[in-house]
């Protein structure tokens, strides 16, 4: 080799390893969630975290929501899963645990510093390992159309039968009073069903008796429960059946519908979306003058054994959880509630006006999450199925409610 090659191939390895700036490959993060509506807030969230840890890329890539559980698992089972992911909680998150897709964090410090007992509850398994660090919790409410209700001269309704008459003199007015629909059978079954479910069925301690067999699946408050879904039927849009939510939620948008049963994820869209009228949410009504609030832990966030970077997936997570992290969430993610033991002071006004609605009300989670989502049919699929059928005229509220009780029998203990 000649001299001049020799110094020639000297300099362009000196070139290529300064163009490198000396240092290793950064470190890129893939973070799997079901919250499409949240990339672009949530790429701020993560520009702060690489502004300060700039070895580290985080690159947010959220599913579909209905087919993330699938979609999760399927990568996951074929070794292409994201590094860290959105985790459900109870027993959808518990499984994957039990299958071997997420990494136990009994030995990580940041939990018991940040989050209480309760906190990490939702994302604990079996055996007492906690397979995901809490993250957010949601809200559930009735976001209404204020100028409408000034120009009716109504008054936000606390009992069941208020609303109904509400319904009605709104529906007299010419406006749609309920932005709710079926095409996507989540919406009447999250944020409609579960919204109301815990006045009904008299929150946590009604919650647990039915676990606990003392209740049968299609007793009276079951079925007052049903009843109050088919009361809906008429205050529901024109062809409500086949009216998706994100439909519903322009409906209400546009000032077209009065009311919409919904959660605090919405807060941001609303804000983005409404100029011409001033709205609020109030708490879902009841039929006593016993009230609850379905406060739902919504997702933790999870780290997958398979990942090559499991110290920089920590250094992330417990970034998100730290002061800095968790107030950058709660800015950009009004409604989204971080579950830490000192959380965030909120600047988002809906925000404290959903929290505001906790105050002097019973909280209770989801009503099939904690134990009757394992099985098949789970109760998720039969209060799904029975709502949709009762809401067609499909099904009466009483053969709605025995559906439940029959089919979590062929499962699940307490029904049996």
């Amino acid at each position: 080799m000649s001299r001049i090659l020799q110094i020639t191939l000297v300099v362009l390895a000196l070139f290529f390893f300064l163009s490198a700036g000396g240092q290793e490959e950064k470190v890129t993060l893939e973070m799997g969630s079901w919250r499409t509506d949240d990339t672009e807030k949530m790429n701020e969230v993560i520009a702060l975290f690489e502004a300060e840890y700039p070895e580290i890329s985080v690159s947010f890539e959220p599913t579909n929501p209905p087919d993330y559980n699938a979609s999760l698992r399927l990568r996951l089972e074929s070794g292409t899963g994201p590094d860290i992911f959105y985790a459900r909680s109870y027993a959808t998150g518990v499984q994957l645990y039990e299958d071997g897709f997420m990494l136990a964090l009994n030995d990580w410090d940041v939990l018991d510093q940040t989050y209480a007992d309760g906190a990490q509850g939702p994302w604990t398994s079996g055996d007492g390992s906690v397979f995901a660090m809490p993250f957010l919790a949601v809200s559930h409410g009735v976001y209404y159309n204020q100028d409408i209700f000034e120009e009716l001269n109504l008054s936000i309704p606390t009992t069941w039968d208020e609303f109904i008459s509400v319904a009605q003199t709104i529906k007299d007015a010419g406006y749609i009073p309920v932005a709710n629909a079926l095409a996507d059978q989540w919406d009447i079954t999250e944020v409609v069903f579960m919204n109301i479910a815990p006045n009904f069925i008299g929150g946590q301690e009604g919650r647990e008796a039915y676990d606990n067999s003392e209740r049968t699946f299609n007793d009276e408050y079951v079925v007052s429960l049903f009843e109050a879904i088919d009361s809906l039927q008429p205050f529901l849009p024109n062809g409500y059946e086949a009216i998706g939510y994100n439909d519903s939620k322009a409906l209400f948008q546009l000032g077209d519908a009065a009311m919409m049963f919904d959660g605090s994820w919405t807060i941001k869209e609303h804000e983005d979306a409404i100029d011409a009228f001033k709205w609020g949410i109030f708490a879902p009504p009841s039929p006593t003058d016993e009230q609850y609030i379905t406060f739902h832990p919504d997702n933790g966030i999870a780290i997958n054994p398979a990942t090559d970077h499991p110290q920089e997936a920590k250094l992330f997570l417990e970034w998100l959880a730290g002061d800095a992290g968790s107030k950058a969430v709660a800015d950009q993610l009004p409604g989204f509630f971080p579950m830490k033991s000192n959380p965030p002071v909120l600047n988002n006004a809906y925000s404290n006006e959903f929290l505001g609605l906790n105050k002097g009300r019973g909280l209770d989670v989801r009503w099939t999450w904690p134990s009757m989502m394992e099985g098949n049919p789970s109760g998720y699929q039969l209060i799904q199925e029975a709502s949709v059928a009762v809401l067609t005229d499909r099904a009466t509220p009483t053969e709605a409610a025995n559906s439940f009780q029959d089919g979590l029998a062929l499962w699940y203990a307490p029904a049996q």
